[in-house]
């Protein structure tokens, strides 16, 4: 036979399109062509496959190889076609012979010594063929990865000869078999934070309604410790919300088993660049604001970040998913991530220190906070400030209260609200805000005046409705009354003075 097919997938944002791999052998001068939009990675596997095919005892045939990888309008990148491409020259020349090809799915990157290197993206590979019912022939390190989708059976292989003894009958790939060992998430605990009563209760709002935070304080106060601890009060993942984040990080490489289930915690030096962020490149890749899908991402030095970098975040807080638009490329990636953000009060850090060591005049911190626009601020659901403590009061300070009872209470609260609405709180959209939300009589007169004397925006009004809406379900309480409402909007009001 001199014509043989091949099934595979390509890699788009979070699908991954069907690619038939052609493979055409004809009389002619000696040569390895392919077509279909392949990239400098994918055109190298000409290479790689050649020296593959010679190292596991086939030959490579001297005559006119023509590949083709269709559709051939999409774009196809990484070494993830050379192993179809290899077997579709071995049967195409007639070296092995195999039915059944037609059920199988083929990805993996070859060596020069024809061992089977792991690919990204096969967990959002498998996903995708589950659909198909056919199944996924893998390089084994891929293997517990690809298996988290249970509605596919994976065939671990570690070389091309491997899979060619397969293909021949003369050995069996075995279907993977394993289950992601459980691992007790390692998070900091909360214990370890000393005194801040007031940051610890901001902190435990945001985690039970899924709120965004930020911390203000001079240097030293333990915003970052505070940040870091969040992922640990969290309510643990469900299964959908781990296959989703761990979808994400295959795409980038970085999934690894024995993180199953943990919230990842994601936290970007102030250079990062507007694409580092939200994602870009030639070939779109997902940002930080994608990798902390379904967990924490962490802006320390919120105003050092260039301010259009910022910008950028406004859209997905409010979406929950970033499109990444190129010229030849469209590519669309989760974001649903629970932002934590933490700054200075003025640019050398010690404004309202109780030493009085702040030399920064009115327009310096002015300049310093008119940083951070007023349209990403109003998209930040509590505010709190974490001030310095005195020495004998931090030597003296009783240990706070560990992160286990604080999740549990957390995990009531969420617990409350998926009950009653299907969602965290911060989700709500208008119309859910203004039917599950509603205060008392009192509330509604405090908050009356609390947007007359503020200011408050629509959404401003709405944000302090969703937080006194979580600060109610802390304290089990179906209405939502007077100091639900005051509390929700104290964590407001340090806004104001931006």
């Amino acid at each position: 036979m001199s014509l043989a097919t091949l099934h595979s997938r390509a890699l788009c944002g979070m699908d991954a399109p069907p690619v038939t791999v052609e493979v055409h052998i004809a009389n002619g001068l000696p040569s390895c062509t392919l077509v279909g939009l392949p990239d400098t990675e994918v055109k190298e596997a000409r290479d790689r496959v050649r020296a593959a095919i010679q190292n596991c005892g086939f030959e490579f045939p001297a005559r006119r190889i023509t590949v083709n990888l269709a559709p051939a309008d999409l774009p196809k990148e990484s070494g993830r076609f050379d192993l179809p491409i290899a077997l579709g020259i071995l049967l195409a020349s007639g070296q092995i012979r195999a039915t059944g090809t037609d059920a199988l799915e083929f990805a993996g990157e070859l060596s020069l010594s024809g061992q089977l290197r792991p690919i990204r993206g096969a967990l959002a590979m498998c996903a995708a063929g589950g659909t198909t019912g056919r199944t996924c022939v893998l390089p084994a390190e891929n293997a517990a990865e690809a298996a988290l989708v249970q509605s596919v059976t994976v065939l671990p292989a570690r070389s091309l000869g491997e899979v060619c003894a397969h293909l021949a009958d003369q050995q069996t790939l075995a279907p993977y078999g394993g289950s992601p060992a459980p691992h007790a998430p390692a998070y900091p605990d909360l214990a370890e934070v000393k005194g801040q009563a007031q940051a610890r209760r901001a902190l435990e709002v945001a985690a039970a309604g899924g709120h965004s935070l930020l911390l203000s304080g001079p240097p030293g106060t333990g915003k970052s410790m505070l940040a870091s601890r969040l992922p640990g009060i969290l309510p643990p993942m469900s299964d959908a919300e781990a296959l989703a984040s761990a979808a994400v990080h295959s795409l980038d490489g970085s999934f690894r088993v024995e993180r199953w289930g943990q919230r990842p915690f994601r936290a970007p030096h102030h250079s990062a660049s507007a694409p580092a962020l939200v994602g870009g490149g030639s070939v779109p890749r997902p940002g930080e604001i994608s990798l902390a899908h379904e967990g924490v991402l962490f802006l320390d030095e919120l105003p050092e970040f260039e301010r259009r970098v910022l910008e950028a975040l406004r859209e997905p807080l409010e979406s929950g998913h970033v499109c990444v638009s190129r010229a030849a490329r469209r590519a669309e990636f989760p974001a649903r991530f629970q932002l934590v953000a933490a700054m200075n009060p003025c640019p050398c850090g010690y404004l309202g220190h109780p030493a009085n060591r702040c030399r920064c005049t009115p327009d310096q911190v002015a300049r310093y906070r008119n940083k951070l626009s007023g349209p990403l601020l109003d998209r930040i659901d509590l505010m709190i400030e974490v001030p310095a403590l005195p020495q004998a009061d931090l030597q003296h300070a009783p240990d706070g209260e560990a992160s286990a009872p604080v999740a549990a209470r957390v995990v009531r609260a969420r617990q409350r609200q998926l009950e009653r609405q299907g969602q965290p709180n911060a989700r709500l959209g208008v119309a859910d805000t203004e039917a599950l939300c509603r205060p008392d009589a009192a509330g509604q007169a405090l908050l009356k005046q609390a947007i007359a004397r503020l200011g408050l925006s629509a959404r401003a009004y709405h944000r302090i409705l969703r937080v006194a809406r979580s600060i109610a379900d802390l304290a089990a309480s179906d209405a939502i009354a007077r100091p639900h409402i005051a509390e929700a909007i104290h964590y407001r009001r340090h806004l104001s003075g931006f």
